[in-house]
């Protein structure tokens, strides 16, 4: 026979204990066991009066935030909707089920205020990585490092030519993401007028160069075109993670510029040998990292770069590339197809370019000369570090090389987890203090989660806590 039951009248006292609810493997509880916050009210400390009215505890912050993160609920308001309503949520937040829930204006604030200045959601990260290390899950022998452009949170028809002057608002009376922008002009000695020439920052690059574009929105975004789609304004996120199973070491969110990705790839590698004593024997990375600069730090410091080589030696006309001329290092010379010598200069330009000629004598007699050049006499450059590059193109025929190449897909899975699960394909954040927050929290979920997957469904001592 077919049950009914009848809506009565709700009781008014329920026996409710919410560590029942939340099942032994939901990915809240596995996290929650990995998850060391018991220094934030310390190091925030000195952020806060010591007189008022209480704050919204940090902690709780933090574990909304990466409740939003983890699950990709992309709005601070849906945050706190969602945890209203989420018993699960409400475990992890440590909430109780008649706890009110914080109002989505104060993250903005704690964000700003606190967490940015005392480098506390870095300071989540790292935690999460030193636990991946203690549990075995970092070999801490290869590393793998890139950049993927995420979209900025702006319309890019709201925008000026880089170069041409524009009357910014005042401080008091413009968006956080222009203060932030005029504030890095004038820290970096920005233009007197604080035009749209100069791009608000002194994160790498000739910051006289002005930028093709400015976001009127975001003027830190940095507009970029790519073959086949439209021109939009991005921000980088990078990644450095060991290839053991794809812990993402240090992330940070940066202007999207190629001289950026270099200085930012030596400070997370600093960092992290810093932060966690480890320093691997090889790193590999796409052709943004080739730069000999990069090729030569990372050679100083003993370790093997798998990089393709950046070269703009070839030549689109069809003539004779660097490739064809043969180096004598004890002579110092180039030798050409034809057998002619090219000497130095002796001028050193941009500090390490070296440049080669050959006598007019030589070319004018040279009946190789038209597939050579079309200018009087051929020069060849050369960088003072070309070594360091033929060095590292010796290595790209190496088994090691091809290892390190089949392990830097993890990164780009990395990257596609950010973008489909995780939905960071557009920031919501605005500045570059945005950026940076987003992408280290998005890092952080991505570790808790893989820590969850790794650890809590295997027997091991941080299993045990996952589920304890």
């Amino acid at each position: 026979m077919m049950g009914r039951r009848e809506a009565g009248q709700g009781q008014f006292f329920y026996s409710f204990d919410l560590d029942e609810v939340v099942p032994p493997d939901h990915l809240v509880r596995q996290i929650d066991g990995l998850l060391d916050l018991s220094w934030v009210h310390k190091e925030l400390a000195p952020y806060y009066s010591h007189t008022g009215r209480p704050s919204i505890d940090p902690v709780l912050m933090i574990r909304m935030l990466l409740v939003g993160y983890v699950f990709a609920i992309r709005s601070e308001r849906r945050i706190c909707a969602e945890v209203q309503v989420n018993l699960a949520y409400r475990w992890f937040c440590k909430l109780g089920i008649e706890d009110k829930i914080p109002d989505h204006s104060v993250f903005c604030r704690a964000r700003r205020e606190r967490f940015r200045e005392s480098d506390t959601l870095r300071r989540v990260f790292e935690g999460v990585v030193a636990m991946s290390i203690a549990a075995g899950l970092v070999g801490g022998e290869a590393f793998s490092i890139d950049a993927s452009l995420i979209k900025a949170d702006v319309d890019r028809k709201k925008r000026i030519p880089g170069d041409q002057p524009f009357a910014w608002p005042k401080a008091e009376e413009a968006s956080h993401a222009v203060r932030e922008y005029l504030a890095a002009l004038d820290a970096a000695g920005g233009d007197e007028d604080r035009g749209g020439a100069g791009d608000g920052s002194s994160e790498g690059g000739d910051r006289r160069k002005p930028p093709k574009e400015v976001s009127l929105t975001d003027p830190q975004a940095t507009w970029v075109a790519r073959p086949g789609l439209d021109p939009f304004f991005a921000y980088d996120a990078n990644y450095l993670i060991d290839n053991k199973v794809g812990i993402i070491l240090d992330a940070a969110g940066t202007r999207a510029n190629r001289a950026v990705e270099i200085a930012v790839a030596q400070a997370m590698v600093d960092r992290v040998e810093r932060r966690f004593d480890l320093r691997p024997r090889r790193l590999a990375g796409d052709t943004a990292y080739g730069a000999v600069r990069l090729l030569k730090w990372l050679v100083d410091r003993n370790i093997t770069p798998h990089v393709p080589v950046w070269d703009k030696s070839a030549r689109a006309d069809g003539t004779f590339s660097r490739a064809d001329f043969a180096f004598d290092p004890e002579r110092n010379i180039y030798v050409c197809p034809g057998g002619a010598e090219l000497t130095s200069t002796g001028n050193i330009d941009q500090g390490h370019i070296v440049y080669y000629r050959a006598s007019k004598s030589d070319c004018s007699q040279c009946s190789l000369k038209p597939k050579c050049t079309t200018a009087v006499v051929r020069k060849i450059t050369r960088d003072l570090n070309e070594d360091v590059r033929d060095r590292v193109r010796a290595l790209a025929n190496t088994e090691a090389f091809q290892q390190s190449r089949r392990e830097r897909k993890k990164i780009e899975m990395r990257f596609a987890h950010m973008k489909r699960i995780l939905r960071l394909d557009r920031l919501r954040l605005r500045g570059l203090g945005g950026a940076r927050d987003e992408v280290l929290l998005t890092a952080t979920a991505q570790n808790l989660r893989r820590l969850a997957k790794l650890l809590c469904r295997a027997p091991s001592p941080l299993g045990a806590a996952c589920l304890a």
